[in-house]
């Protein structure tokens, strides 16, 4: 009988034992960089929109070598994730479109719906897939928002990118293969 270590009991990423500085220099990254972007976003009046933010760096410094953290993924999945969440905001908080609902908060769910099913269309029909920008074409149909907040969208994004395009050859991707765990492995 095999004995178990820490990491088979915790089941721990088994490349965690050797390479545990990268993943700590990865994090220690990831959360410097959301640390600048919060710094200059109001927190509490953004959260929909910093929250897409938070999961395209996970994805980024989780994973720098595949396909959904490339430069092109990051910013072109961003661009039509503002796109479409701006061009829905203004459809659904059009008069007219209020007018055929007694709630004002069913053109928002409709249209938010919309936002995140055509932004996916544009994203996969572009190869701009980037999951968390979905979330941003949500996050502008629902939430208020201003010009500045879409300026630093981007400038963040871009950010994002740059900062793993000039790291990217320190960096390692951090998953690791699923591993099945068969029932009888206890």
């Amino acid at each position: 009988m095999k004995k178990k270590n820490i990491f088979d009991i915790l089941s721990l990423d088994t490349k965690f034992k050797t390479h545990y500085p990268q993943y700590i220099f990865q994090c220690v990254l990831a959360t410097l960089t959301i640390l600048a972007i919060l710094i200059f976003l109001d927190v509490l009046k953004e959260a929909a929109l910093i929250t897409a933010l938070g999961a395209s760096a996970l994805i980024t410094f989780t994973t720098p070598h595949q396909y959904s953290s490339d430069p092109r993924r990051l910013l072109g999945g961003y661009m039509v994730g503002l796109m479409v969440g701006f061009i829905l905001f203004f459809i659904a908080h059009h008069q007219i479109v209020h007018g055929l609902f007694a709630n004002q908060t069913t053109p928002l769910i409709l249209f938010g719906s919309i936002a995140v099913g055509f932004s996916i269309f544009i994203m996969t029909i572009t190869n701009t897939e980037h999951a968390p920008a979905a979330g941003i074409a949500l996050g502008l149909v629902i939430n208020s928002w201003d010009w500045l907040t879409i300026v630093y969208i981007i400038i963040a994004i871009i950010w994002l990118a740059c900062i793993k395009i000039i790291l990217k050859k320190y960096l390692m991707d951090l998953i690791s293969p699923h591993v099945f765990l068969s029932a009888s492995k206890n």
